[in-house]
């Protein structure tokens, strides 16, 4: 029986589990956090194992439970920085000629006169949103130039403490009443796609922020030949073997916002026949 460490969470984690051992692979829970674990005395036994499914988030933890496993990611540690640096991932997707939003790469500490810059690049409302979070955690919006200078300071604040290893943050242009996709792309082609919507009465009440764990729903859809692209040449342009593509799609058009190799893995029915005979074979093949 092949076996697949995994770190990702626990939801992840139940979808896959029952698909990959059909088709010969044994999913097992894997972790260096939330804990205390005696270096010299592993808490797995890293000779059981013949891959990973992505290297872990706290990065640092991953490089411990990266030694203990000696094993091939599908998603390495490169691929999980990469995306995670979402300027990085705009400045690389531009010259490729991939469409992304607007945007101000911020880095703290910045005069009143770099962030006046910045804001007046754009037209308000504009976006603030830290460069390295997931989840929508820390995005705001601010209408007028003082409470974009408010967001501003309670983010230079953060950034003071030492410890803090990403100071920057991305100001973009607000794209009112865009339709937010998240596209999977594995080894080079969509294998499938939802569009995250929020309730109505969340919409009437001025909530505009679509991420799933804010409380949007993701309902399978089939993506436009132009959102299948984008999202392919993205994969591409960034070279990560599994990624999550968030694509905006106003009346301009569409572009890439954000993307994710870490991505959550949904229920098998949003995703494109033979998903998980896909999903298993890029495994196998580490």
């Amino acid at each position: 029986m092949f076996r697949l460490a995994f770190a990702n969470g626990a939801e992840t984690f139940e979808r896959v589990r029952d698909p990959l051992a059909e088709r010969g692979i044994a999913v097992e829970a894997v972790t260096a956090s939330h804990g205390s674990y005696p270096l010299a005395e592993p808490p797995v036994d890293g000779s059981r194992f013949d891959a990973g499914y992505v290297f872990p988030g706290r990065l640092m933890e991953g490089g411990v439970l990266d030694a203990w496993l000696d094993v091939p990611w599908l998603n390495d540690r490169e691929a999980v920085l990469t995306s995670r640096n979402k300027a990085g991932v705009l400045a690389t997707l531009e010259p490729a000629g991939i469409p992304t939003p607007d945007s101000v790469l911020v880095s703290n500490p910045a005069d009143t006169d770099a962030l006046v810059a910045a804001y007046e690049r754009l037209d308000a409302p504009v976006v603030v949103k830290p460069n390295s979070t997931t989840r929508g955690i820390g995005v705001a919006k601010a209408a007028d130039l003082d409470s974009f200078l408010g967001i501003c300071d309670y983010l230079d604040l953060v950034h003071d403490y030492r410890a803090t290893a990403d100071r920057s943050f991305l100001v973009q242009e607000y794209l009112a009443s865009a339709r937010d996709y998240r596209v999977m792309v594995l080894e080079g082609e969509v294998v499938g796609a939802v569009e995250r919507r929020l309730p109505e009465d969340d919409v009437a009440a001025g909530r505009w922020k679509h991420n799933v764990h804010r409380g949007a729903e993701a309902v399978g859809v089939e993506p436009s030949a132009e959102i299948r692209d984008l999202a392919e040449r993205t994969a591409a342009a960034l070279d990560v073997p599994f990624l999550g593509v968030d694509v905006l799609v106003t009346e301009r058009g569409a572009v890439v916002n954000e993307t994710n190799a870490r991505p959550t893995i949904d229920d098998s029915e949003k995703y494109d026949e033979g998903f998980y005979d896909r999903f298993a074979a890029a495994v196998r093949d580490l």
